[in-house]
Order: structure tokens, then C-alpha cells, then sequence
């Protein structure tokens, strides 16, 4: 049985979506419930409106804990069932996170599009009309228009459903189920105490680094006067290009490398200053920190991550503490990872899906000594060292072994020796651009089936704008269709590439381009095999993710790891079992060589 609903609530300028999470939103306090529509599969559509008490007995009237609940944006809706009301369901439909994976996360999502698209019907407006509005604040008459406006909308969603259903593969139903349980009914908690310290010392480290630096915060904030503080110091300010504008300005990023090669500067009176402006400006942690705060006072942390989120089909952060990025490396790591706790008499296991993406492109590639490699579990980085320096796996260096592993973890898509250059500096290794190109050189001649793959990559590219047939990879789990502008992915979706044209730089260079919400974003061979590798690593990590919670809830996915909770007493099973599902291939990818690495602890720090 599907039960489709839509709640119309309480909002203003101040207090309104568009201004607040959603979880900050229906947990506060303001919070009202002007009426409800509630559909039972395709029979008639029920509105009700009435106190909070009394929408929980009609909404007691529905058979919840049967049932599959069905929303556009189910995460609003869902939250409201359940944290305001403490209705479980079976399951969790939503139509937006169908129509993001059919479309592609640059196609109209809202309501309103996607049912003009399919034309279903139009989507009132009524909704405007209650900007302030409180219940008691309806005439019977408005409240009677808003009602046809809510049972229309809940019409639209049942019949967006009905039509997206038909080619939508049911296995992602599941994947979508249990990412919005993530959030809906939500298993983790937040210590409060701990993120209030961290809070305080965050905001002391950053006014010691402005105390260091002699310089007040707006000084710091201003790029022309934070230029004139380096230049007082007799420091050339680093200038570069801007990627949104191109035109010259101050290279003040946290990612400028020439700016980040200032805080290692002889003069300490630089370092403190560069130190001071990075501490001033990064302000994310404090940020997010008391974000996390306010969530604990309110209740559990309620997991937003956003359902094929990216072209790729990868999950992304959400509701604005985006836990896709939280900080692995420095001073503050896991001080955030560790405020996240499982409820009591359970532990956190975290587990991580080793080199993947190197593992694919190997794998779609036929780059079968590389696959065996990893398949039996050898060190394909002391491999690629050995290659590199023309010695024995046995007389690699820990130094050698490093740059081994960023070769065969970095040139996998086709980067070039100044970026590759440009990346061990990151890591704090210097080489000189010759002896870059010679190791990207070696890479492309060791592993000589990874550059052939994308050369079939760029074929793939012309073909969709030609029409002619083509062919990707050396295995069956993604078939390419021009017809189709695009791969058929294992998940049974697609990865599309519409609005695909051919252009000439500034250069006379000609390339390829397609259509996304960011304006025309540049494709080749490489850039593609990326995508494709990465689409696949996320269908390999959505089956073993329901794989786990056939066991054990899953409470969060970041990147290429799936973090579940079990019971203390089952801590050492269930870690093996979860690595089990980790390292067990799929139909479709029975030669893929998986492995993982995992952690279990009382926080999601210890993991």
C-alpha cells in the first residue's frame, strides 16, 4: 500500500525554508501544521485541517507502519511524520529523488516542472497567498482553496510517480528508502558539551592568530588591505586568474599554492599573518560547530544527505552541515567526528571501500595485470614505484612507495605532468616538470590499456554528437547509446551527457561541451572515464550499503564508506559482517577486485 501526503505549514519572511533547514524548521518551535492531504494508493484524496492534536488522530487513521509513504521531497514531509507526530513507516517514496536520477540533477525538480513536463496538470499558486498566515487566520474559504491546492498537489505527486516508476529501477527505490531514513528517523546523537568546547576553542585559536598577526579582522578580511600588510613586510602579494570572471585578482585561497607557500615563510611576522588570514577566513568549523550545537539541544542528528546528488549519482551533503566534508586532517580533525555518537549500548562501524576508482578504471579498462594485482591483495603502489625507478618491489622507499601510490590513485583519468606536478607539492613533495612528465610517461606505458580507454571515452563523445555506434570499457556492466546521449549504468540508470556540442577555444582548439545548471562545463576522454568510474563505484556502494542494512542500520554513506550502528555485544560480528558486504561483488561486477578497511568505536571519531 502507498499512502501519499502533503502537509501545507506555518511560514513568514523570517521563519521559512528558504531561510532555515528543514530540520531547524520543523523542530521549532513556530512550527504549525495548517492542513494535511493523505491518499491511500489511488482512491480518493483526504484533506484535513485542525490543531496539531487533531491532525495526529486523523493521521492515527492510516495503516503507517504497512505502508510505502510517498512525498515530492519526502525529507520535509517525512520529518514532519515522524518528529511531530511519531509516525513510522515501512518505507520512503519521493518523487523528487526519482526524477533527479532519471533527469540528472540539472533538470527542474520542483513539482511545478516536472508536471508541466509530463503534462499532468498545473500546480496552483495558492501557497503565496499564506505567507504569514496562521490557521486561525483562515477564513473556511481559504481554507477550503488551500485544500484543493494541497489535494491537487498530492494528485500530481501520485501521478508523477505513477509515470516515473515505469523505468525506474526498483533496486534504487531501496537506495532511496534508506538514505531519507537517514534523516527521517534519525539514530545518531550530538554531545553537546564536547562541541561547546570545541566552539571555545576554536574561537581563541582564531583570535591568537590575529593577536600574532597585529592586524583587527576586517584588515584581515579586505583582499587590497590584507595585500598592503604583506607588502609592508616587503612580501609580493601572489596574484592569479579568476575562474569566474578572468581577470587578474589576489591569490588569497586557501588552495592558492602560492599563497599556502607564504606560511612557511623566514619571516615569522609572514607565517602569522597568512596563519591569521587562513583562521580568519575559514570559517566553517565555527560555523558548522555551533550548528551542531543547536541541533543537540533540539534532539538527535537527523542525517541530510541528498540523494543522487551529482551527475555521477553520488550522495552529497545537505541542509547546510554538509557531513560529505567533514575535516580529516590538522588540529581540529575528528573533534566534530567524535560529538557523533551512536545511542547507548551500540557502537559505530565505519567502513571504506579501498582505491575503488583506481580498481574500476583498471577493471572497465582490462588493464588485467593491474586487476589481479589488487585481486590478490599486492601492493600496486611498491608495483607502480618500481616501474618508476627502474628497481625491485623490495628496494622501494617509503618516499618512492608515495609517489607510487598518488601516480596510480591520480593519473587514472588522464592528468597531465604539471598538474601531477602541482599535486605531490600539495603533499609536500617536489619534483621538477621533467621528471614529472617522465613518471606520467611510465604510468601511460605500464598500464597501456588505461590510455586506450580514453581514447574510447572521446570516441564515445563525438559518437553522441554524430549518432554513430561505439563501444566503452572491456566489460558489459555500462553499455554507451548515442540514441540516449549517454551510458546505461549498472544501477539501471543513465548517465547523460545532452546538450553535447562541439566548440573552439580562444586557442582554436577544438573540444566538447555539455549543458549544466553551471553553464557549459567542458568533456573529454578522461574527464569522462572520471565520471563513468565514479558512477559505477557509487553502484557498487548503494548494493553493498542494502546489503548492510538487511543486517544493521545504516546511519550515514560518505564518499566510498558506509557507517552503520550495532549493539556492543555484536561489535566484533557485525564489523566482519559489514566488511563482508564491502568486499562482495555484485552480479554484474564479479571480477571487479573489491576491498575495504574499517573501524568500530564509541563515536564516529574512533572509527
Amino acid at each position: 500500500m502507498i499512502i501519499t501526503v502533503d502537509f501545507e505549514t506555518y511560514y513568514d519572511k523570517a521563519y521559512s525554508l528558504s531561510k532555515m533547514t528543514t530540520e531547524e524548521y520543523v523542530r521549532a518551535d513556530e512550527f504549525e501544521v495548517i492542513g494535511v492531504a493523505v491518499k491511500v494508493d489511488d482512491g480518493e484524496t483526504a484533506w484535513f485541517s485542525g490543531s496539531m492534536d487533531e491532525t495526529r488522530k486523523f493521521l492515527r487513521g492510516f495503516d503507517w507502519a504497512n505502508s510505502l509513504v510517498l512525498a515530492h521531497n519526502t525529507m520535509f514531509d517525512g520529518a514532519i511524520l515522524s518528529w511531530r507526530f511519531g509516525i513510522t513507516a515501512k518505507g520512503w517514496l519521493d518523487t523528487l529523488c526519482m526524477a533527479r536520477a532519471v533527469h540528472g540533477v540539472d533538470a527542474g525538480g520542483s513539482l511545478k516542472a516536472l508536471a508541466e513536463r509530463y503534462s499532468l496538470g498545473e500546480k496552483g499558486t495558492e501557497v503565496l497567498d499564506a505567507l504569514g498566515k496562521h490557521r486561525a487566520d483562515f477564513s473556511q474559504e481559504e481554507l477550503e482553496n488551500y485544500g484543493r491546492y494541497c489535494r491537487n498537489d498530492v494528485a500530481l505527486t501520485y501521478d508523477l510517480f505513477q509515470v516515473l516508476l515505469g523505468p525506474f529501477p526498483k533496486k534504487e527505490l531501496r537506495v532511496i528508502d534508506t538514505t531519507l531514513k537517514m534523516f527521517i528517523d534519525p539514530e545518531l546523537e550530538l554531545d553537546t558539551a564536547l562541541l561547546e568546547q570545541h566552539l571555545a576553542d576554536v574561537k581563541a585559536k582564531k583570535e591568537r592568530l590575529l593577536e600574532a598577526a597585529n592586524a583587527d579582522k576586517k584588515t584581515l578580511m579586505s583582499n587590497d588591505q590584507f595585500a598592503d600588510l604583506l607588502k609592508h613586510l616587503k612580501v609580493i602579494p601572489p596574484r592569479k586568474i579568476s575562474a569566474r570572471t578572468g581577470k587578474e585578482t589576489w591569490a588569497f585561497a586557501k588552495t592558492d599554492e602560492e599563497f599556502k607557500a607564504l606560511a612557511e615563510h623566514d619571516d615569522p611576522r609572514v607565517q602569522a599573518l597568512v596563519s591569521a588570514r587562513l583562521g580568519t577566513k575559514t570559517t566553517l568549523e565555527e560555523t558548522r560547530t555551533q550548528r551542531f550545537i543547536d541541533i543537540s539541544k533540539r534532539g538527535k542528528l537527523p542525517v541530510p544527505i541528498k540523494y543522487y546528488a551529482a551527475h555521477t549519482g553520488r550522495w552529497g551533503g545537505d541542509d547546510k552541515i554538509n557531513l560529505q566534508n567533514l575535516p580529516s586532517r590538522g588540529q581540529n580533525a575528528g573533534k566534530l567526528k567524535a560529538a557523533i555518537k551512536p545511542p547507548e549500548g551500540y557502537v559505530i562501524i565505519d567502513c571504506d571501500s579501498s582505491q575503488i576508482e583506481a580498481r574500476t578504471v583498471a577493471w572497465l579498462a582490462g588493464q588485467t595485470d593491474l586487476v589481479e594485482a589488487f585481486d590478490k591483495g599486492e601492493d600496486v603502489y611498491k608495483i607502480m614505484a618500481a616501474a618508476i625507478y627502474n628497481k625491485t618491489v623490495d628496494e622501494i622507499s617509503k618516499d618512492e612507495r608515495f609517489v607510487g601510490k598518488t601516480t596510480i590513485l591520480g593519473a587514472g583519468y588522464g592528468m597531465g605532468a604539471v598538474k601531477f606536478q602541482a599535486q605531490l607539492k600539495t603533499f609536500g613533495t617536489d619534483i621538477e616538470l621533467d621528471e614529472a612528465k617522465r613518471i606520467i610517461e611510465v604510468y601511460r606505458t605500464t598500464y597501456a590499456k588505461i590510455p586506450k580507454l580514453w581514447s574510447q571515452g572521446q570516441r564515445c563523445i563525438e559518437a553522441i554528437i554524430t549518432g554513430n555506434a561505439s563501444s566503452f570499457g572491456d566489460v558489459d556492466a555500462v553499455q554507451f547509446d548515442p540514441r540516449e546521449y549517454g551510458f546505461k549504468l549498472p544501477s539501471g540508470l543513465w548517465q547523460r551527457y545532452e546538450g553535447l556540442t562541439k566548440v573552439t577555444d580562444a586557442e582554436g582548439k577544438e573540444q566538447y561541451e555539455y549543458k549544466t545548471r553551471k553553464g557549459p562545463t567542458k568533456i573529454y576522454g578522461g574527464k569522462l572515464v572520471e565520471n563513468i568510474c565514479q558512477a559505477v563505484a557509487r553502484c557498487v556502494i548503494a548494493e553493498q550499503m542494502l546489503k548492510i542494512s538487511n543486517k544493521y542500520r545504516v546511519v550515514l554513506t560518505v564518499h566510498d564508506a558506509v557507517a552503520c550502528i550495532a549493539p556492543v555485544e555484536e561489535a566484533a560480528v557485525a564489523q566482519a559482517y559489514v566488511e563482508e558486504c564491502m568486499r562482495w561483488r555484485p552480479d554484474w561486477a564479479q571480477t571487479l577486485p573489491l576491498n575495504c578497511e574499517s573501524g568500530v568505536g564509541s563515536n564516529y571519531g574512533e572509527c
